[in-house]
């Protein structure tokens, strides 16, 4: 008997339970960060309860009832979902908004950008997943399950408009909240719209994740079915024009340098797809470890970028 068979009526498979254990770590400590970074601690929070239970866990739920996908077990669910998925999801979106508050990208590009962060984070994550099979509970399931023809276009096995969503959910969530914040900020910080304003942003956000709006975004739908190609260009679409913002308003300038106090800006990117590589190397999964590497090697690389940057000093004025 091992430990586990102390704790779990049926015990999880060990790749899962040490995966699920490191976001949770990882999401305890980006909140306990906020609290000690930001000013408005109250509001941010409900942020990301609103991101996480009214927005992510909802449409990931959906999305599984729906047959899109399945989860195995976890050691935390939420409905059908692990709650690791929309915690690893709140973690790109609270670090990717900190670091864009130091540099000169105007609010409107945000959110494209952020989404390119999460699709980073999900080229390393997803090809994993899928991979990761075992029998959990009588179950044999992979850590995440796509079904998919064999027809579908995809990349390693996850259909191609996987990835722009993870754009979209990014896109849609960090642009309500950035529409809340406006708000509060208008108001004068007054105490009931920093309430309401996270739990209306959440509202909005999955509205708009399950309007039409998301199928033309992902697959041009109505015109095109889900699983044709058209889905290349829909990628590439997503991948070229935050990266085209970055080069365009970013350019390495930052209106204030880089600190300790952004110090998950960096560790947070950087845990999660070590983590994937680890478990990637040592389940043997050499046919991803490309697009793993290549991934984890994008998102550090340009931190490392932006980190050495900004302790050059090459600081410039924001822009509004």
């Amino acid at each position: 008997m091992n430990i586990q068979d102390y704790i779990f009526a049926e015990p999880f498979p060990v790749p899962w339970l040490v995966q699920d254990g490191i976001v949770i770590l990882v999401s305890l400590f980006v909140f306990l960060w906020l609290i000690k970074r930001s000013q408005h601690p109250v509001s941010e929070l409900l942020e990301a309860f609103g991101f996480v239970f009214l927005y992510a866990s909802i449409y990931e739920n959906a999305a599984s009832v729906m047959g899109l996908y399945t989860f195995g077990r976890s050691l935390v669910m939420i409905g059908f979902v692990p709650a690791s998925v929309p915690l690893i999801e709140v973690c790109v979106l609270i670090t990717s908004l900190w670091f864009l508050e130091k540099t000169r990208v105007p609010t409107w590009a945000k959110p494209p950008i952020i989404g390119l962060f999460g699709m980073l984070q999900d080229f390393s994550l997803d090809p994993l997943a899928i991979r990761q099979v075992f029998t959990s509970g009588g179950v044999v399931s992979g850590r995440w399950n796509w079904f998919i023809s064999s027809t579908d276009v995809n990349i390693l096995q996850v259909p191609v408009f996987n990835f722009p969503g993870w754009m979209l959910i990014m896109l849609y969530g960090s642009g309500c909240i950035l529409i809340g914040r406006w708000w509060y900020k208008r108001s004068g910080y007054r105490l009931w719209v920093g309430l309401v304003y996270p739990i209306l942003a959440s509202i909005a956000a999955l509205l708009l994740m399950i309007s039409p709006l998301s199928s033309l975004l992902l697959w041009l739908g109505p015109i095109f079915q889900k699983g044709q190609p058209v889905e290349w260009a829909l990628l590439a679409f997503h991948l070229l024009v935050p990266t085209i913002l970055l080069l365009v308003f970013w350019r390495g300038k930052m209106t204030r340098p880089l600190t300790r106090e952004d110090l998950p800006v960096f560790l947070i990117p950087t845990i999660l797809h070590l983590s994937d590589i680890l478990f990637t190397i040592s389940g043997g999964y050499t046919e991803i470890l490309w697009i793993v590497l290549l991934a984890s090697v994008l998102q550090t690389g340009f931190l490392a970028v932006a980190w050495f940057r900004s302790r050059g000093r090459l600081i410039q004025a924001p822009v509004n």
